[in-house]
């Protein structure tokens, strides 16, 4: 449905005299009588060409009916038996040719302008029958359609009568000043940019061009694993399109039958309604915008007079290394034909096949996660691993390979291995690979046992950490073992042995044995003399 305004009056000026509402009339009359001084009296024929350069109506010129209301054939070159397809063809025609945008010739905009009225009045059945009845005579003095007139319908035929000659009549003064109101621009302008793409009954034909009806797209989600997005899969896809009718060939008649001119719109594609002062296209409902029907009992059998029917089958597709969770890949021409009985002429309308979107979905992966084209793997390692350094197995998208761990690694810190991250689709660097992340996540234990927590306390000590929490306290003991040994005698001997009974009770101290290093020393003795 298209609603285009009229163009300013200085546009275009036809030879229209413009009639105005019986209370608009009395205030241009009271505007006359101010200036006169002569309210009571009607204004005589000069003084109303004086009224005509008034400032308020000066834009409107008043011409004979004769040529306000020229024949529409004459106008367009057709005959009177001429069809609506022949009247729209030849409209089209000067409307190509005379098109001021197209034409800066100085009559062009009036011989448009013409075109466009003597198409306003052939494109109407009931303004064409009513011409060819009559002649002008069914039309106003002002050039509008007056269906209320005298052999045009009687009195009373237009309920919509009185100031404004009945729509027509105001219709008539619209089209003198402008003449754009029933005009589909988008359908003239696409006269002159060549042809375009329609899907469905999509607006009025024109008949200058090749019709390109597309069918609609489908779109359908496949879902898929994290590695399978890595390294790419060849999934088949189950749809079920529209496709040509084998019976018909997408024209929807039986073999044999023809096209008929459609009855609702006269074979114009386009009813056209008139609502304050403006006339309103739409496409017909009947034909979709064709101009043409299949006649009862002449559409096919298989399809019902669509031109397509619906069938199952499988396509496979590959999908590339890469892809990411919701990206959609497109297969040309795998989706639905158009459905070409419906709204196609023969001979003037081609079928496209729409697109196929298929949706993808990228399950997640307990090892990975993806940044672009970059994976990151978290690997818990051990506090010893951590604090020392080591090697540790890490999975990726090839298998698992080890990674070193720098001495003094912490948590959130990471190794990155380059290249052996996802494929890269985009254009600057396709071909090329993102890099595997490994992130180091350090466990630290939650309880320790006596031996861990002694060889902690020891460690704290050997750091000098003052703020760990002692619970054994070797460095205590340590002490008082020292202590114990600078009473002794005080030799070089004495004070090697004092150190040896240092070691070594820590080491039963770790291993949970508390005695004292001289019973430790008999035990090997006893067990001796026993056997």
């Amino acid at each position: 449905m298209s609603l285009v305004s009229p163009l300013p009056l200085r546009a275009i000026a036809p030879a229209r005299l413009v009639t105005a509402s019986a209370s608009s009339q009395y205030r241009h009359r009271r505007h006359y009588s101010q200036l006169s001084q002569t309210p009571s009296k009607r204004p005589t024929a000069p003084a109303r060409r004086q009224q005509q350069h008034a400032p308020s109506i000066r834009c409107f010129h008043a011409t004979s009916p004769a040529f306000a209301m020229p024949d529409p054939y004459q106008t367009l070159g057709v005959n009177k038996n001429a069809s609506a397809a022949e009247i729209k063809k030849a409209y089209y025609g000067l409307a190509k040719k005379y098109h001021p945008d197209t034409n800066k010739d100085a009559g062009a905009k009036e011989k448009f302008a013409s075109a466009q009225a003597a198409y306003e009045v052939l494109s109407d059945a009931e303004k064409k029958k009513a011409f060819d009845s009559y002649g002008a005579g069914a039309f106003d003095a002002n050039g509008g359609f007056n269906p209320g007139a005298a052999g045009a319908g009687g009195p009373g035929g237009n309920p919509f009568g009185g100031g404004f000659g009945g729509f027509g009549g105001f219709g008539g003064g619209a089209q003198g000043a402008g003449g754009f109101q029933d005009i589909n621009f988008e359908d003239l302008f696409g006269a002159f940019t060549g042809g375009r793409r329609g899907r469905g009954g999509g607006g009025r034909r024109n008949p200058f061009e090749e019709q390109v009806m597309v069918g609609d797209n489908i779109e359908v989600q496949t879902n898929i694993s994290f590695l399978d997005a890595a390294k790419g899969v060849k999934k088949d896809i189950h749809i079920t399109p529209l496709v040509e009718c084998g019976s018909c060939t997408g024209s929807g008649l039986k073999q044999g039958a023809k096209r008929a001119e459609c009855k609702s719109c006269g074979g114009t594609g386009q009813r056209v309604t008139s609502m304050g002062g403006f006339h309103m296209s739409a496409t017909c409902g009947s034909c979709g915008g064709s101009g043409f029907a299949i006649p009862r009992g002449s559409s096919c059998n298989t399809c019902g007079g669509d031109g397509a029917v619906k069938e199952r089958k499988t396509i496979s597709i590959d999908i590339p290394g890469g892809v990411e969770d919701g990206m959609r890949l497109r297969v040309n021409g795998e989706g639905d034909a158009p459905l070409t009985g419906q709204a196609a002429s023969a001979g003037t309308v081609h079928g496209q096949k729409g697109d196929l979107y298929v949706l993808i979905r990228v399950a997640s992966d307990s090892k990975f996660k993806r940044n672009g084209s970059d994976i990151l793997h978290t690997a818990t390692i051990p506090l010893t691993t951590a604090v020392l350094g080591g090697e540790i197995k890490v999975p990726t998208l090839d298998g698992e390979v080890m990674v070193k761990v720098p001495t003094g690694s912490g948590t959130g810190d990471r190794v990155t291995l380059s290249g052996m991250g996802m494929k890269v689709l985009s254009s600057g660097r396709r071909g090329g690979k993102g890099d595997l992340k490994v992130e180091f996540r350090v466990s630290m234990p939650k309880y320790l046992s006596v031996n861990q927590r002694t060889i902690l306390e020891m460690l704290a000590d050997e750091m000098g950490d003052t703020h760990a929490k002692r619970v054994i306290n070797p460095g205590k003991w340590k002490e008082e073992q020292q202590a114990a040994g600078s009473k002794g005698s005080g030799n070089t001997v004495r004070d090697d042995h004092s150190n040896e009974g240092f070691l070594k009770s820590a080491w039963h101290n770790l291993t949970g044995q508390h005695k004292h290093m001289k019973d430790d020393d008999d035990e090997p003795k006893k067990g001796s003399g026993s056997a």
